[in-house]
Formats: C-alpha cells, sequence, structure tokens
C-alpha cells in the first residue's frame, strides 16, 4: 500500500531540506502520496472529511515538517486539531486509525549534540516529540520511530540533504510493507 506523507511548511519555497525531500518524494509517484497541508489549505479551512478519507486509505502515514520551537508548525496542529474527532479517531466508536503507522520526518535547525541532556536543549528527539506518540497511542495508532535531519538551518552541506533525501526514502520503505 501507498505510504501518505503529509507535508508541513509553511515556507517550503525557502527551505533546503523539505524542497529537496519533497522533490525525491515525487520520484516515487507509485508508492508515496504527497499531500501538502500549506498549498492545500492557504485559508487554513480543513476539509474534514476528505482528509480523513485520505488517512483511511492508507496505512502508513509520515509527517513531514521542520521542528522549531520543539514542535511542528501551526497548520499541522490545527488539523489534528480538525481531523483527529471525537467519534472517528478516538472514544468508544473512534478506531479508524487503529493499527496505522505513524511517522514523523522532520527537519532540525539546531545540532544533533544540542539534542542530548547535557545539550543546549536539554531535551532528546524523543522527548520533545512526546505528544506526537502520546496522541498517536491515544488514538490507537503505532508510533514509529522518528527520521530526521540536524544542522538544517546553517550547516547541512548539498551533500548531506542529498544523502537525506535518500534516506529519508529507504525509511519510508522500510515501514510501508511492514
Amino acid at each position: 500500500m501507498k505510504t501518505l506523507v503529509i507535508l508541513a511548511h509553511p515556507n517550503l519555497e525557502h527551505s533546503r531540506v523539505n524542497l529537496r525531500w519533497k522533490e525525491e518524494l515525487l520520484q516515487y509517484p507509485n508508492d508515496v502520496t504527497l499531500h501538502e497541508l500549506y498549498k492545500e489549505y492557504p485559508d487554513w479551512s480543513i476539509d474534514v472529511p476528505a482528509e480523513q478519507q485520505r488517512l483511511e486509505a492508507h496505512d502508513h502515514i509520515v509527517f513531514q515538517f521542520p521542528l522549531y520551537w520543539y514542535s511542528y508548525p501551526p497548520l499541522l496542529k490545527k488539523w489534528f486539531d480538525d481531523v483527529f474527532t471525537y467519534g472517528w479517531a478516538y472514544g468508544s466508536k473512534g478506531d479508524r486509525l487503529k493499527g496505522k503507522k505513524l511517522g514523523l520526518a522532520m527537519s532540525i535547525g539546531d545540532k544533533q549534540e544540542n539534542y542530548l541532556p547535557e545539550g543546549s536543549v536539554s531535551f532528546t528527539v524523543d522527548q520533545v516529540t512526546t505528544p506526537f506518540k502520546a496522541s498517536t497511542k491515544h488514538v490507537g495508532a503505532v508510533a514509529l520511530p522518528y527520521f530526521a535531519v540536524f544542522g538544517a538551518s546553517f550547516q547541512a552541506s548539498d551533500e548531506k540533504i542529498d544523502q537525506s533525501a535518500r534516506d529519508y526514502i529507504s525509511y519510508i520503505n522500510k515501514y510501508s510493507g511492514d
């Protein structure tokens, strides 16, 4: 089954990493369905039934976004609030995401060593993404390990970004057939 990648980047045209990842994903149209939230919803008016149908049609879903302020972009947060509804995603009859595999693909501006307990952030990426993992568990889905490239804001070379794009496809392929 195809992987659904929900891309949420508010300034994609200015992103070296997420734009390169998008270019790589577009080379696999038989394997990946790419859905760009900021392109689809410039007015932030989310078509909840369409989004829920899109999720129901895929068993493997990856949320791609830049990690900033230790969270995800605001439209993606609104998307979660609107789409993961009671009675559909959770609650006594809300089981539409049960068993689906959900992953994160993040561009992280800072250095990897700063995301250690002794680093300047003082938290690991696993700790920072705890709300996502808790939400995934709450809806009965399976949280996959995250995929990330660090140093996206200032130190990532073109070679590193190109390699990360290839690694991203490997990450998707690793979990899409389980």
